[in-house]
């Protein structure tokens, strides 16, 4: 399927590894020229890198900064002043009860996963609008849906969906859209150095055993692929994806067990 986006530009933030970098990679897929930021220069590099190589006719920019700091997002946007689309992503905080966190825990929080996006979109929004096209795409969490233990995620992710549900309505009559991806549990580098490491080591056990694990527990019978959140993303970005806006939709394996 051609989505209709071939030499657009987008920024893709935090996008040296895991979902970023598989949106990133769908949407280099697509012809679209990405504009890749990240903390680590050496993921970075490899990642644009696998870009070039695999999409020799599109441009891949890197950017190396913190998205979450005024001055990451000002050289991304040195870099990309005039984005078509932009997707963004950021990691979340660490789990954890309320009672421990303080309120400079709460305010990095909001910075990292909710103010920082709305940052973004507020730089970029009026140039889609002018120029009628626009796709802007939020990576969440299922928590926004089935809040977890992630006091400081819950709070957080679901401000920044509360903020997009009122601006999606006012930005869709210039074709620009906002929707929100919510992912259930991936098989990304974050998963299995921070999450289940210390987990499988306490218990004895390898990583891809306890990784298999989790994914019994999914009605899928297995944790998901970047690469099928990346391509979902890519297709909210297309062309012919301008009546969907406002949304947040779950790519969990079933998970949440809901009907709505």
């Amino acid at each position: 399927m051609d989505l209709g986006i071939r030499g657009r530009r987008a920024i893709v933030c935090a996008s040296s590894k895991g979902l970023g970098r598989a949106c990133a990679i769908a949407l280099a897929n697509e012809g679209v020229d990405v504009t890749i930021t990240a903390r680590g220069a050496e993921a970075l590099a490899q990642t644009a890198n696998e870009i070039r190589k695999t999409n020799p006719s599109v441009t891949v920019i890197e950017v190396v900064g913190d998205i979450t700091t005024p001055a990451g997002r000002d050289a991304v946007l040195k870099a990309c002043p005039e984005p078509d689309i932009l997707i963004n992503n950021a990691n979340g905080p660490p789990a954890g009860d309320f009672r421990q966190w303080t309120r400079d825990d709460w305010i990095k929080a909001l910075d990292a996963n909710m103010l920082t996006p709305i940052e973004m979109i507020k730089a970029t929004v009026d140039g889609m609008m002018n120029r009628k096209f626009g796709r802007i795409v939020n990576i969440t969490s299922s928590a926004v849906k089935a809040p977890t233990s992630r006091d400081l995620s819950n709070g957080a992710r679901t401000g920044l969906t509360g903020f997009v549900a009122g601006a999606a309505r006012r930005t869709v009559l210039n074709n620009v859209t906002i929707n929100g991806l919510l992912p259930g549990i991936f098989d990304t580098d974050r998963l299995r150095e921070s999450e289940v490491l210390a987990e499988a080591e306490k218990r004895g056990i390898s990583v891809d055993e306890l990784v298999a694990e989790h994914g019994r527990s999914i009605p899928a019978g297995r944790v998901g692929d970047p690469a099928e959140l990346g391509l979902f993303c890519a297709f909210l970005c297309g062309a012919n994806a301008g009546f969907i806006t406002g949304q947040n939709i779950l790519l969990d394996g079933g998970a949440f067990p809901g009907t709505l």
